[in-house]
């Protein structure tokens, strides 16, 4: 048997005393990230909270396994709205939720994307929660991390209609501060948000671009 580095150890004991982990159980979240998306969700932007997800609203949750923001969504857009997610790995069916398994940076995926929106073209809000898989290697993760919140961003630009909303998971690096300009120029209010649910040593954060102006002229 492999034994277990000191780091893991560290991660599992955090993991077990987590308070929004205990939460997330107690609430019937599927994981903690649920909450990440709860509080991103009920930011005043524009001064009116709890406006980025709604009644009847369509929303494209990309990287959504094991569920916790299409749980979240779902609830918030209740039986007239639409949720299609899509990951990598699968992920439990959720009422509400229209899941596809499949490579979001794929034609595949992309076409099958496509098609469970139907027969609307447009989306109100895309979400993405992607992260690469960590290799330990700094420059090459932020790369990584880098190339999925663009491929996010291509996405919303085709997708959302007019007004739209674009939340996406950012790594600070190196190109951390051009990806915040280019959503400046397709969005009307563009916020950078480190939930309280994001780990303290996690350099994640999450960009929320609301109002989208319709044509990308990044």
């Amino acid at each position: 048997m492999a034994k277990r580095r000191p780091s893991s150890g560290r991660w599992l004991r955090e993991h077990h005393t987590d308070p929004f982990v205990l939460r997330a159980r107690r609430e019937g979240y599927r994981s903690r990230a649920a909450f990440k998306l709860l509080e991103i969700a009920s930011y005043p932007f524009g001064g009116t909270p709890g406006r980025l997800l709604g009644p009847g609203m369509t929303v494209v949750d990309l990287g959504s396994a094991p569920g916790g923001w299409s749980q979240v969504a779902a609830e918030m857009v209740g039986g007239q709205g639409r949720v299609v997610a899509m990951d990598l790995l699968a992920m439990p069916p959720l009422e509400g939720v229209i899941f596809i398994q499949g490579d979001f940076l794929g034609e595949v995926g992309l076409r099958s994307l496509g098609e469970a929106i139907q027969p609307r073209r447009t989306v109100d809000v895309v979400l993405s929660d992607m992260a690469p898989n960590m290799t330990g290697i700094a420059l090459a993760d932020q790369t990584r991390g880098e190339s999925l919140a663009e491929a996010a961003h291509e996405f919303a630009c085709q997708t959302l209609e007019l007004g739209g909303t674009l939340v996406v998971k950012l790594f600070h690096g190196p190109g951390f501060h051009e990806t915040v300009r280019r959503a400046r120029m397709d969005f009307t209010r563009v916020k950078v948000i480190k939930p309280q649910a994001s780990r303290d040593r996690s350099a994640e954060q999450y960009l929320v671009g609301v109002g989208f102006r319709g044509v990308s002229s990044s």
